[in-house]
């Protein structure tokens, strides 16, 4: 049986992909085994080591609750600034002005080129030397500076591209209506296109999440994984058990975060469904009155 995209396997193909799954599946199983055996011969899998994460209460209180502050501390204040940062330079970029839209564009490409570490590196050095902001305070402000300017260009196009994805009879629609530029975008484009981007900007919240990791490696920033490494030396030779606790939180937090994107996605696309009703003249009006838009009368020509 054939496909519209592709064609049914035969039994040669079929038998081939079983025989590729079964050796995937051994190597995949030799590998871990070969991990367990490897950290077993070196002790990292003796109780003692993992012991303290699960009968007491020190190591989660004293190191990691504290390093989960941080990293959630900055995570959270650098998506609440570059998300709007990043709209308004996406937006910009689509402007009809040039001297709005050159501008945008050499600030997103110039924050986009640079790696976010060298921007941590030069946000502690800004504040070290023209503010006076407290030392202990210095690494979370560079944090937060770096995640902001590189991710908020990289939101910026997202935002553009997930705005051009849509049909130009959006807007062809929205000007035979009477809606000014502005009126389009905040009305009919944007709502539209928070869907399509739900998944670029869920991913890029994810990165944001992780590279606050950059922070505690190399600013002394305590966030979570820094505060996992004072945490193996305070109890000794437990590296491996502390990193892999650290892991699976950063794993539950990601896998949280884009579980619930998921669910928002779903509730917006079923929520814009299409009913299949003919919109009247009454309807029309509604939203003109709704976008303040002057009516349209019979024989004007739409102003773009």
């Amino acid at each position: 049986m054939s496909s519209v995209l592709y064609d049914a396997q035969g039994p040669r193909a079929k038998r081939r992909n079983v025989l590729f799954t079964v050796v995937f599946l051994v190597a995949l199983a030799a590998l871990l085994w070969w991990v367990f055996s490897t950290l077993d011969e070196q002790g990292q899998l003796e109780w003692v080591l993992w012991k303290p994460f699960f009968t007491s209460s020190e190591p989660w209180s004293t190191y990691i609750w504290p390093g989960l502050q941080n990293t959630l501390k900055a995570a959270v204040l650098a998506v609440l600034i570059a998300l709007p940062l990043g709209a308004i330079f996406g937006i910009a970029r689509l402007s009809d002005h040039v001297w709005i839209r050159v501008p945008a564009a050499i600030v997103v490409e110039f924050f986009r080129a640079i790696p976010v570490l060298i921007l941590m590196i030069f946000g502690l050095a800004l504040f070290a030397e023209y503010t006076n902001v407290p030392s202990d305070d210095r690494p979370l402000y560079a944090v937060v500076t770096g995640l902001v300017l590189y991710n908020a260009a990289v939101l910026a196009e997202i935002v553009r591209a997930g705005i051009l994805s849509l049909p130009k009879g959006q807007s062809e629609a929205g000007k035979a209506i009477g809606l000014r530029k502005g009126q389009l975008m905040r009305l009919i484009l944007l709502p539209q296109a928070v869907t399509a981007m739900l998944p670029a900007i869920v991913s890029q919240l994810v990165v944001i999440v992780k590279d606050t990791a950059l922070g505690g490696a190399i600013l002394t920033f305590p966030e979570l994984l820094s505060s996992a490494n004072t945490m193996s030396g305070y109890y000794g030779a437990n590296v491996i058990a502390s990193f892999t606790v650290v892991a699976v939180i950063f794993i539950a937090l990601n896998f949280a975060l884009t579980s619930f994107a998921s669910w928002l996605e779903r509730k917006l696309r079923s929520s814009k469904r299409s009913t299949g009703a003919v919109v009247g003249t009454e309807m029309v009006e509604d939203l003109e009155t709704a976008g303040h838009a002057p009516p349209v009368e019979p024989g004007d020509t739409p102003k773009a």
